[in-house]
């Protein structure tokens, strides 16, 4: 156990390991309160994988961040909740080791993972982003469209971005000729079935769309 903020982990309790499916959910804005509560941005419109754990896996920012920083010998390995809440667009909490404001402005830019299998339950036809990601993408002809390799999220609705199985890369850097991705609208209209067990996904599209 690493000492990270002023007056450390609470004694007593030991870090459990990091989850094998850890999932980054979000990332650490900043100081919240006087009291030690920390200002965290979802990756996600709906924060409730922050809210299905007490216990939230930290990791250190993948770049360093701009501007002044309390000093700090390393980030603590979990945050064991005990109060969170939605405000706004983000969620803020606090947590048993971070005791002041100090400790949690130390805390800014820290990643946020969450156990995948402490995600709720989704409901009927809903589907967490990180489920959808790797599956393959067939039409009704049993045509192949690509892979999931991410979505887009445009307020109204999602879109499913794929890679192409005759992906070509841009040419010298060219946005405009790169032919390795196609987009399709995550809605009823196009999706006819999300299979996940079976890691593939049917649509209503077409090779040439």
């Amino acid at each position: 156990m690493t000492l990270a903020v002023p007056g450390g982990p609470p004694s007593g309790f030991d870090d459990p390991p990091f989850p094998d499916d850890a999932i980054e959910v979000g990332r650490v804005m900043g100081a919240w309160g006087i009291k030690g509560g920390i200002r965290v941005m979802p990756f996600s419109k709906d924060p409730q994988a922050l809210f299905s754990s007490r216990r939230w896996f930290i990791r250190p920012p993948d770049a360093p961040l701009a501007g002044p920083r309390p000093a700090v010998v390393a980030y603590p390995s979990v945050l064991r909740i005990t109060h969170s809440k939605e405000q706004g667009d983000a969620v803020v909490a606090t947590a048993q080791e971070l005791p002041d404001r100090n400790a949690a402005e130390a805390m800014r830019g820290a990643r946020v993972f969450i156990a995948r299998s402490s995600f709720p339950t989704a409901g009927d036809g809903e589907f967490y982003w990180i489920d959808l990601i790797g599956l393959a993408v067939v039409n009704r002809q049993g045509e192949a469209l690509g892979e999931v390799i991410g979505l887009l999220d445009t307020g109204a609705h999602s879109v499913l971005r794929l890679r192409r199985p005759d992906a070509e890369a841009a040419v010298d850097g060219d946005a405009a000729s790169d032919t390795s991705e196609r987009l399709i609208p995550f809605v009823g209209a196009f999706i006819d079935d999300v299979n996940l067990a079976d890691k593939r996904i049917t649509v209503d599209w077409g090779l040439d769309y």
